[in-house]
């Protein structure tokens, strides 16, 4: 794995040191049921030591609803891990729980009436399939056998979102479209765990489209890392899962180590 040891050491150094991660392609392959995703050893054993270590917050921010979060992160109450679901629009904090906002009823119930038109519209296409979130759905086309069925299906919910919640705000990633009627962005999270936690430098990373305004919004001092080898704007690209792996369990090494 290439070194990056001015990032990596001022991150070490810094008072106060969030580490906040997408979940999804980032500390966990991707699978064909989003229920089954689970983090890479390598990597939970390098976040379970960096959460350990003094001054030192390990966060998810992910699109998933905080409830599958929990789930697939395997994340426990005692957990001194934070949690930010629904692109941030659900938290979860140690000794806290979650912390959740109201649902209005006419959202829920417009959101259950999509869902039901979004299922329909591509019943009959293989490999399609609707999930329900929190705030709103997602069209997951990954098991759909070629682009031309992913592209009419996303065809046919585009069409059922412009005439009926237009201002829904719509995400795009790695084979998934996703509809929310919340407007939150990791972006905004980050910035909210940064002020939560009196953080003095932060360390993000993801794999996909949603985690950029995230990357975007970093601060001198900050580091952003890309799981991948698309276009990003963060600062350092490492190749896969297992190198960011190596480069977390690299960071809670430089970190132990630093004078107290």
């Amino acid at each position: 794995m290439p070194t990056y040891d001015a990032p990596l050491d001022a991150l070490a150094a810094t008072p106060r040191l969030l580490v906040a991660l997408d979940f999804d392609g980032t500390i966990s392959p991707h699978a064909d049921d989003p229920m089954q995703s689970r983090m890479l050893p390598a990597a939970r054993s390098a976040l379970e030591t960096l959460a350990a270590l003094p001054d030192t917050t390990v966060a998810l921010v992910s699109g998933r609803s905080l409830s599958d979060l929990r789930v697939i992160s395997e994340h426990g109450d005692d957990s001194p891990w934070l949690l930010a679901g629904s692109h941030g629009a659900e938290y979860w904090r140690p000794g806290e729980g979650a912390i959740e906002p109201q649902e209005e009823s006419d959202d829920v119930r417009l959101r259950d009436r999509l869902f039901a038109e979004a299922e329909a519209a591509v019943a009959e296409r293989p490999g399609v399939w609707i999930e329900p979130k929190t705030f709103g759905f997602a069209v997951h086309t990954r098991k759909a056998d070629d682009a031309a069925t992913r592209a009419a299906a996303n065809d046919a919910v585009d069409a059922i979102m412009a005439a009926e919640a237009p201002t829904w705000r719509r995400r795009t990633g790695q084979n998934i479209v996703e509809f929310a009627f919340r407007h939150e962005g990791k972006d905004s999270a980050v910035a909210a765990l940064r002020e939560q936690t009196g953080s003095t430098a932060v360390l993000f990373a993801g794999d996909d489209v949603t985690d950029e305004d995230a990357l975007r919004s970093l601060s001198d001092g900050d580091l952003g890392v890309h799981v991948g080898t698309n276009e990003t704007a963060a600062t350092v690209s490492v190749s896969d899962i297992p190198a960011f792996a190596a480069l977390l369990d690299d960071l809670a090494r430089r970190r132990a180590a630093r004078p107290e």
